[in-house]
């Protein structure tokens, strides 16, 4: 790959990585929020907790953002008066809506969250990730983004906070950013899977398959992973966007900021 296209390839990342970075900041705001509530001695129950989430989530979906879903999730068991309890809610057409849940285990329309990926694995590495192109047939119906991130009292993890982006408000945000380079281009997370190209046959959560791509990644991941902290995002010393890996077949792939994300130009 030649210099030019490299050096194109980091500017349009960065701009990539500044457009999610905006929602990053507001959910880390909201996790900030949560947090000092609780140390402040809010109860930890839905009754107390609902009405701040409401005050930031409906905000949030009433503004014109890419935020489509907004809200917090509690820890299974954690809620005095709700064994478990997700309280999101959704933009729609006459305004944001509270997402109706079945909290009862016995029902059989019942869904354990904390096997979703959104719910596993920040829950897991305890820093914020990033999940999707998926089908959310929970809230949306339709390809989604999910970012979420842990909350914590001291050092015990009570829940987390996130955001739901549609695909579709993605791809009007940044495809006009990665029509800016001269060759094709796909924004890939972090196992592969396509979440806009300029190539409209790269459907969003279909996998790009190239060779060499799965270890590009794995690397970046391990990169990521190494400058992150239980406690919050990468360092502020770090680079915000990545370096570039050229695949044996020519492509390059670079890293957006801590994103999770990665362009792939060919």
């Amino acid at each position: 790959m030649s210099t030019v296209a490299t050096h194109r390839g980091v500017a349009i990342a960065a701009r990539v990585a500044e457009t999610i970075d905006g929602v990053f900041a507001t959910i880390d705001g909201w996790r900030d929020l949560v947090e000092r509530r609780l140390a402040e001695g809010l109860a930890l129950t839905a009754d107390a907790i609902d009405p701040v989430v409401e005050s930031f989530a409906m905000p949030a979906l009433a503004a014109d953002t890419l935020i489509t879903g907004s809200g917090f999730v509690a820890a299974p068991g954690v809620l005095t008066d709700a064994e478990w309890h997700l309280a999101w809610w959704l933009r729609g057409a006459g305004g944001p809506t509270r997402l109706a849940t079945i909290d009862d285990p016995s029902d059989e329309q019942f869904r354990d969250y904390t096997a979703l990926e959104w719910w596993r694995v920040p829950v897991r590495s305890g820093v914020r990730h990033l999940t999707g192109p998926y089908v959310d047939y929970v809230c949306t119906d339709d390809y989604t983004v999910t970012i979420t991130t842990p909350v914590r009292v001291g050092e015990a993890i009570v829940g987390i906070v996130g955001a739901d982006a549609l695909v579709d408000r993605l791809e009007r945000e940044l495809l006009p950013v990665l029509r800016a380079g001269s060759r094709d281009t796909a924004l890939v997370n972090a196992s592969g899977r396509v979440v806009t190209a300029t190539d409209a046959g790269r459907e969003p959560g279909s996998i790009l398959r190239l060779d060499g791509l799965g270890e590009a990644l794995a690397a970046t991941r391990e990169v990521r992973s190494s400058q992150e902290t239980p406690a919050g995002p990468p360092r502020a010393e770090e680079p915000a966007t990545g370096g570039v890996v050229t695949l044996p077949g020519g492509a390059a792939v670079v890293t957006c900021g801590d994103t999770s994300l990665s362009l792939v130009i060919q």
